[in-house]
C-alpha cells in the first residue's frame, strides 16, 4: 500500500490536494490572465447547467460521507442496549469507520486512475450501501462492525474522488464556490444524521443513509466523466465530448483543451517522488507544518466529542442527549459557511488561532462542568455549562480548525511532491481520527474533566504551533509561499 498510490488529480500531483480543499484558495488563479477570456466566454454563454448538475450529483457522495461520520452520535445508547454491547465494543464500532476510511483513502488514487472518477464513485457507493445494509440487519457486534468498516472504506474513496471530480470539471472562475459545496455537504450530512437520529431508531437511520447513495448512483448515469481523466488515459474523442458537454455546445473549448493537454504533458515530465523524498531538507518544513496541523486538528478531540455527543450530554446530567445533539447539529452548518467567508478575508493564521482559542474555551467550560458534577457542586448549573461548552467548541472548530489545516496543507507543498505528501498527511489525519474516536469513551470513563482539560491543553499547543511555525498564505502565489517557507 504505497503512499504514491494517491498521486494524480488533474492528471498528476498538481491539483490533487488543491482540488480537495481549493474552495478558499485561488490567488494564483486570479493572476492567470490568459484564462480570463475563456472563463468570461463560459460565463457569458451561461453554459454551467451541466457543471452544476454534475456537482450536485457528486456532492451526494459528500452527504453520504457526513451521514456515516454522524451516525454513531445519536445511536450509541440504543445500539448498546439492543445488541448488549460493552463500552469497548461500541468504541470499536464507532472508530472502525476511520480505519476503513484510511484504507479507502490509500487506494482511492489507484482506483480513480484505473476506472475513472465516476467509476470510483460507483465503487465507493457500493461499499457504503453494503455497509448500511449490514448495519440495518445486524444481530451482533460482528456484522455491525463489518458494516461500519464497509461504509468507512466507501467514504475513504469518496473523501478523495468527489472533490477531485468537482475540481476537474469546474471552470476556473467557478471552481472555488463549487468546491466549497463538498465540505458544506459533509457537515450537512453529519448534522442530518444528528437530527434524524434523534427521532427515529438506529436501524431506520441506517436505511436513511441509503438515500444519498442511491441518488449518487442514479445521478452518475446523467453526468460526464472528468475531461482531465479522459485526456490522461488517451481517450481524446471522449475528452472533447465531455468538455463540450460541461462548457456548452456554443462555447469554443479549443483553448481550454489545449491548456489541459499541455499541463498533462508538463506534469508527466516531472520526476516521480517517493515517500522518503519528503524527508529531504528542502521539504522538511512543509512536511512539519502539514503533519503538525493535522495532529493539532485531531488532538483537540473533535472525533471523540462529535462521535459520542449524545452520551457526553447525558453524562453531564441531561435527562436526554437529544436536545444537545440537535443544537450541536444546528451549529455546524452556519459556522462552516462563516469560516468559508472569512477564509480569504481574515487570513489563515488568525482564523485558526481564534478557532483554537474557541475550542480551548469550549473544552475548558465542559471540563469545569464535569469537575463540578464529580464534586457534587452546583449540580443545577452542570448541564447548562456542559452544553454551552460543547456548543462553543463545535462552533469554534467549524469556523477554523476544521477547514483551515486542509487549506494550508494544499498550499505549502511544492507541486512535484503534492501527491505523495498529501497522501501521507491524509493517512495520518485518518489515523489520528481513529485514535481519538477509539480512546474517547475510555478516557471519559477514566476522568471526564481530565479528558476535556487534555483537549483544552492541545488547543493551546495548537495556538503556539501556528504562531511559531505556520506562515500566512493568504493572497500569496504558490511560488511566494514556497519562498517564505524556504527562507
Amino acid at each position: 500500500m504505497a503512499i504514491e498510490q494517491h498521486r494524480d488529480v488533474e492528471s498528476g500531483d498538481a491539483t490533487r490536494l488543491q482540488g480537495l480543499h481549493e474552495p478558499f484558495i485561488q490567488p494564483e488563479e486570479a493572476s492567470a490572465c490568459e484564462e480570463v477570456e475563456s472563463d468570461r466566454t463560459i460565463a457569458e454563454n451561461g453554459a454551467i447547467g451541466m457543471v452544476l448538475l454534475s456537482t450536485l450529483v457528486a456532492v451526494c457522495g459528500s452527504f453520504t460521507f457526513g451521514t456515516c461520520v454522524g451516525y454513531s452520535a445519536p445511536t450509541q445508547a440504543a445500539i448498546r442496549e439492543d445488541l448488549n454491547l460493552s463500552l469497548a465494543e461500541f468504541s470499536m464500532f464507532g472508530s472502525l469507520v476511520t480505519i476503513g476510511a484510511m484504507l479507502g483513502a490509500m487506494t482511492s488514487g489507484k482506483i480513480s486512475d484505473f476506472i475513472g472518477r465516476k467509476g470510483a464513485m460507483r465503487i465507493s457507493t457500493g461499499f457504503c450501501i453494503t455497509g448500511w445494509l449490514a448495519v440495518f440487519f445486524s444481530k451482533s457486534s460482528y456484522s455491525l462492525d463489518l458494516g461500519r468498516f464497509s461504509t468507512g472504506y466507501g467514504i475513504g474513496i469518496i473523501s478523495y474522488v468527489v472533490p477531485v471530480y468537482i475540481a476537474e470539471i469546474a471552470p476556473k472562475n467557478l471552481r472555488g464556490g463549487l468546491a466549497t459545496t463538498n465540505q458544506l455537504l459533509i457537515v450537512t450530512g453529519a448534522s442530518a444524521s444528528f437530527l434524524i437520529g434523534s427521532v427515529i431508531n438506529w436501524r431506520q437511520l441506517a436505511l436513511v443513509g441509503l438515500v444519498p447513495c442511491i441518488c449518487l448512483l442514479v445521478g452518475l448515469c446523467f453526468i460526464p466523466e472528468s475531461p482531465r481523466w479522459l485526456a490522461k488515459v488517451g481517450r481524446e474523442k471522449e475528452f472533447q465530448l465531455a468538455l463540450s458537454s460541461l462548457r456548452g455546445k456554443d462555447v469554443d473549448i479549443s483553448h481550454e483543451a489545449a491548456e489541459i493537454m499541455d499541463y498533462i504533458e508538463t506534469l508527466e515530465s516531472l520526476p516521480k517522488t517517493k515517500l522518503l523524498d519528503l524527508f529531504q531538507s528542502k521539504y522538511v518544513r512543509s512536511l512539519v507544518i502539514g503533519v503538525g496541523l493535522m495532529v493539532c486538528q485531531q488532538s483537540v478531540g473533535i472525533n471523540g466529542i462529535g462521535f459520542y455527543t449524545a452520551e457526553t450530554f447525558v453524562a453531564a446530567g441531561l435527562s436526554s442527549g437529544k436536545a444537545g445533539t440537535i443544537a450541536y447539529a444546528c451549529m455546524q452548518v452556519p459556522f462552516t459557511i462563516l469560516g468559508a467567508i472569512l477564509m480569504d478575508r481574515s487570513g489563515r493564521r488568525p482564523l485558526i488561532m481564534v478557532s483554537a482559542s474557541g475550542t480551548f474555551l469550549g473544552c475548558f467550560l465542559a471540563g469545569i462542568a464535569f469537575f463540578l458534577r464529580d464534586q457534587s457542586l452546583l449540580l443545577e448549573l452542570v448541564p447548562t455549562l456542559a452544553v454551552t461548552g460543547v456548543l462553543i467548541y463545535v462552533a469554534a472548530f467549524a469556523i477554523g480548525m476544521g477547514p483551515v489545516p486542509w487549506v494550508i496543507m494544499s498550499e505549502i507543498f511544492p507541486i512535484n511532491v503534492k501527491g505523495t505528501a498529501g497522501s501521507l498527511v491524509v493517512l495520518l489525519n485518518w489515523l489520528g481520527a481513529w485514535i481519538v474516536s477509539f480512546t474517547f469513551n475510555f478516557l471519559m470513563d477514566w476522568s471526564s474533566p481530565g479528558t476535556l482539560f487534555l483537549y483544552a491543553g492541545c488547543s493551546l499547543l495548537t495556538i503556539l504551533f501556528v504562531a511559531k511555525l505556520v506562515p500566512e498564505t493568504k493572497g500569496k502565489t504558490l511560488e511566494e509561499i514556497q519562498a517564505c517557507i524556504s527562507s
